[in-house]
C-alpha cells in the first residue's frame, strides 16, 4: 500500500507517468516555452540540445476563418495558405502545429518548408519574425490531437493562439499549436504598468 501511495504522489507531481494497459514510466521533462516567444520550434528545441523534426499533416490553399482572415488583414476573397505539421523532438510529439499564412508568402520561399524551420524561410525572403501576440489556454484533445500526439484518454493540450509579424509590423502567420500539456511548461515574464 506504501508504494502504491508514493507511485501516485510521484504521479501527481509529473514526475511518473501512468499508461493504461502499459504500465508506469518515468515522464519525460518538460520544456520551458517562454509565452508570445517569436523563437521557432527548430531553435528552441535546438537550443535545448534536442533535434526538432516535422511530420506533414496536411498543405495547401484554405479558405481562412474570420479570425485568421482578420490577424492576416487578407481581404474578403482572398485565401490562405495552410501548413500543419506534427512537430517531435528527439523522435517525441510534441506539438500539432497548423499555420495560415498569405498565399503571396507562401509562393514566394524558394524551398520546401515541410520539414525544416518556418522561421528560417522567412527570413530567406526577408521577412524577419520579430513580435508574436499569443493567448494559450487549456482544453481536451480531440480524438484526432490525442492519436498525433500519443496522449492517453486523460491527456490535456495546451492550445496557443499565436500571430506572428515581421520586422515592418507585417502579419507572417497565423498559428494554433496543441502542445501535449504533460511536456510543456510554459512561462511568462510580466511588468508592472502603471499607466494603466
Amino acid at each position: 500500500m506504501t508504494a502504491r501511495q508514493a507511485v501516485q504522489v510521484l504521479a501527481n507531481e509529473g514526475l511518473l507517468e501512468r499508461r493504461r494497459g502499459s504500465g508506469t514510466f518515468v515522464a519525460t521533462q518538460r520544456v520551458l516555452r517562454t509565452l508570445g516567444s517569436p523563437l521557432s520550434f527548430t531553435e528552441s528545441m535546438r537550443r535545448r540540445g534536442m533535434s526538432a523534426s516535422s511530420m506533414l499533416i496536411e498543405r495547401g490553399e484554405v479558405q481562412p476563418s474570420e479570425d485568421e482572415r482578420a490577424a492576416l488583414s487578407l481581404g474578403p476573397r482572398e485565401r490562405g495558405y495552410l501548413l500543419e505539421r506534427l512537430r517531435l523532438a528527439d523522435g517525441t510529439p510534441m506539438a500539432i502545429e497548423r499555420v495560415v499564412m498569405p498565399v503571396a508568402i507562401a509562393m514566394s520561399m524558394p524551398e520546401d518548408v515541410e520539414s525544416g524551420s518556418l522561421h528560417s524561410a522567412f527570413e530567406r525572403v526577408g521577412r524577419v519574425p520579430t513580435r508574436a501576440d499569443a493567448r494559450v489556454t487549456a482544453r481536451r484533445p480531440s480524438a484526432r490531437e490525442r492519436r498525433l500526439l500519443g496522449l492517453t484518454t486523460s491527456g490535456v493540450v495546451l492550445s496557443e493562439h499565436r500571430t506572428i509579424f515581421d520586422q515592418d509590423g507585417r502579419p507572417l502567420e497565423r498559428t494554433e499549436t496543441c502542445y501535449a500539456a504533460q511536456r510543456y511548461s510554459f512561462e511568462a515574464v510580466l511588468y508592472r504598468n502603471d499607466d494603466r
